[in-house]
């Protein structure tokens, strides 16, 4: 499964930007995709997950700010952000699991900054 990921940029603090993912390939035994970050000089840690039954989980610093969908047609998952912060700066990463393979995609850079 390849993953490509898109929607970041730079943005003053209090905005929001929509991160986009789209995966292809064998994605038919996809059951959960989601979005990480990793800033620098850190880990790589979760920000929203997704299953196939749209049921989500968030990370405690982005609840109530950032919206995670998926539209199983397309194979899409999105990460509404809003009230975006500047401690959101980071690489957001996209992720799909499988029973069979995790998946990541290459990383789109997020800014948060006046």
């Amino acid at each position: 499964v390849q993953l490509q990921a898109s929607g970041g940029g730079l943005v003053q603090p209090g905005g929001s930007l929509r991160l986009s993912c789209v995966a292809s390939g064998s994605t038919s035994s996809i059951y959960g995709m989601g979005w990480y970050r990793q800033a620098p000089g850190k880990q790589r840690d979760l920000v929203a997950i997704i299953t196939s039954s749209a049921t989500t989980n968030y990370a405690d610093s982005v609840k109530g700010r950032f919206t995670i969908s998926r539209d199983n047609t397309k194979n899409t998952v999105l990460l509404q952000m809003n009230s975006l912060k500047p401690e959101d700066t980071a690489v957001y990463y996209c992720n799909a699991i499988s029973p069979y393979f995790t998946s990541w995609g290459q990383g789109t850079q997020v800014t948060v900054s006046s």
